[in-house]
This record gives C-alpha cells, sequence and structure tokens, in this order.
C-alpha cells in the first residue's frame, strides 16, 4: 500500500492508503481539527527520517509516556512538555529532551 505525505501548519503525517483520499480520510480520523496544506505520494513504500536532521544525537530514549503526552497534545510540542513535567516532574530541559526525542517516534 503507498504511503502518503501529508503535511500541515504544525505536522508532517505520513500515512497509508489505497489513494489520495484514503490516505486523507485516514488522516482526518485522527486530526479533525487539522488543514492538510500539501499531500503528496512517496516514491518509495518506505520513510526514512534522519536523526541528525533534527538534532538528535546518541541513542533516543523511547518513551511510551513521552508518545502519550504527544497523543494528548496532538502533537504539540510545548503542550506535550508540560503534560511530561506535569506526569513525571521531570524539569523543563529534561521533558524537552525526552518528548523531542521521541517524536521521530511518531504518536
Amino acid at each position: 500500500m503507498p504511503l502518503y505525505e501529508i503535511e500541515t501548519e504544525g505536522h508532517i503525517v505520513i500515512a497509508w492508503g489505497e489513494n489520495e483520499v484514503e490516505a486523507q480520510d485516514l488522516f482526518y480520523e485522527y486530526y479533525p481539527s487539522e488543514e492538510i496544506i500539501r499531500i503528496t505520494k512517496r516514491p518509495r513504500n518506505a520513510w526514512v527520517i534522519s536523526k541528525a536532521l533534527l538534532g538528535i544525537t546518541g541513542k533516543v530514549e523511547k518513551s511510551e509516556l513521552a508518545r502519550e503526552c504527544l497523543s494528548k497534545a496532538a502533537g504539540d510540542k510545548i503542550h506535550a512538555i508540560r503534560l511530561y513535567v506535569s506526569e513525571t516532574g521531570a524539569d523543563l530541559d529534561e521533558a524537552r529532551r525526552i518528548i523531542e526525542s521521541n517524536m521521530s517516534y511518531g504518536w
């Protein structure tokens, strides 16, 4: 099944679909209030994210709690950081590092 790259003001989402409409419908199921700026069929069936490009160095500490905070915040990084601080008591720098490093995993 083809991959589609869906861009909004705040996100780039990768979705599967038999066609563009199916991928768009899947996107709106999870992000009903977001407006799609661009949707593009990817030329391959794999997606690669450069950790260096995102500024992530070293080993990424995968955190289900961080991903849950990102999901609750609908991908809003600042809100997710606040949720993570509230849930764990971590300081802002630690929460930012965990949230940002887990953004590459999606939510």
